[in-house]
């Protein structure tokens, strides 16, 4: 399995002690450089992506990750015989066959079924979207490319070239044999997997050459997601079944969508809350006026008081982002004012600026006056 394949940690370009959070980052920033949304017809991008997607799979579970650190790619293939449920052990005696010997020894429990041949789920396959601040508000129907294992088309899932599979002769599909262990100096019976078929049961004798054999492939699926109305960055959405397919008919994974929201140029957003800033004149804010105000709903008017101070922030009820799952409620659109002072003046508009200001007094300016009286008292 390891032929022609790259470290995981090397694939996206992080240390192998690197933290979930290092890891969940780096898969990001690569993998929207060579998403195929992004990189349409390159081929190349398109196996960047894949290869990406299979790394991040591995290393973003705790589990995996650890059978890939001490046992590479063979620790964390589901067709090697210690890829799912290893136990681990030396020299075939795993740490689970304990429990058999001490059974034979009391009096012979219950044989553990092979992990191979029980019914298991498919794995979870991970994928990130980006959507724009409006389609995160109001949400959104999107496809999303996803690598899964599938049932290989052409053999239909059996590995066999002809569709033919025989029952393992030496464990007669069990998957498992009975062993002889030296323990302690005597020689006791456990069960082991079969090394002639790996614990499946089953000989392929004919393998199919898409698949070599292994009745699984790897794909690359569009598969659309419903986005819900109010979602957050970092949130993940579940997509249930359009995971990896299950083995020995066991149900197939889930699609976990990792969300990432682009900045908006006007609009910042705080829980279900929007707030941006509006620029206004010095005699909008003197004099008071009707303004209009940018919204998710598009532009609004507002009137604003006069006397109105830089900085001071108004609310719109019910203008911000829909509560998730229950899109009648919003949260409140917020914005401040920001006086602005205006640049390249007239000759002309500047006089009228200073005749302006001899007529201002000090108590007209409330910030000014404050400013004036702390310092009296500062040096009296």
């Amino acid at each position: 399995m390891a032929e022609n394949k790259r470290d995981y940690y090397e694939v996206l370009g992080v240390e192998k002690g690197a933290s979930a959070e290092e890891i969940k980052k780096a898969n990001r920033k690569a993998a929207m450089k060579y998403h195929p949304d992004r990189n349409p017809g390159d081929k190349e991008a398109e196996e960047k992506f894949k290869e990406l997607g299979e790394a991040y799979e591995v290393l973003s579970d705790d589990d995996k990750r650890a059978r890939y650190d001490q046992f590479g790619f063979q620790g964390v293939d589901p067709n090697f015989g210690g890829g799912a449920g290893f136990d681990g052990g030396f020299g075939g005696f795993g740490f689970g066959d304990l429990g058999d010997i001490f059974g034979d020894i009391f009096g012979g429990g219950s044989r553990r079924q092979s992990s191979q041949n029980m019914p298991r789920r498919g794995e979870n396959v991970v994928s990130q979207l980006e959507l724009t601040f409006e389609e995160a508000a109001f949400g959104v129907e999107k496809e999303v490319a996803a690598q899964r294992i599938e049932n290989c088309s052409i053999c239909n899932g059996t590995g066999s070239a002809d569709g033919e599979v025989e029952t393992c002769s030496r464990c007669r599909g069990t998957g498992q044999v009975r062993a002889v262990q030296n323990f302690m100096g005597m020689q006791m019976q456990s069960t082991t997997t079969c090394p002639q078929c790996s614990g499946r049961g089953k000989i392929v004798k004919n393998p199919c050459n898409t698949c070599r054999g292994k009745g699984k492939v790897r794909r690359t699926q569009r598969i659309k997601v419903n986005i819900p109305a109010g979602i957050n960055h970092g949130q993940t959405v579940r997509v249930r079944g359009e995971g990896c397919v299950g083995f020995n008919g066991g149900p197939a994974g889930d699609l976990m969508v990792d969300i990432y929201i682009r900045r908006h140029p006007i609009f910042q957003r705080d829980g279900i809350n929007v707030y941006c800033e509006v620029p206004i004149t010095f005699s909008q804010a003197a004099l008071g006026a009707e303004i209009e105000v940018p919204t998710l709903d598009g532009k609004v008017k507002y009137e604003i008081p006069e006397g109105t101070q830089t900085g001071k922030v108004f609310s719109m009820s019910g203008r911000g982002i829909p509560v998730m799952n229950n899109s009648k409620r919003r949260g409140d659109h917020r914005f401040a004012v920001v006086v602005e002072t205006p640049t390249k003046l007239t000759k002309e508009q500047k006089e009228l600026l200073r005749k302006l200001d001899d007529t201002l007094e000090v108590k007209s300016s409330p910030q000014r006056k404050k400013f004036f009286d702390t310092i009296k008292d500062f040096f009296d």
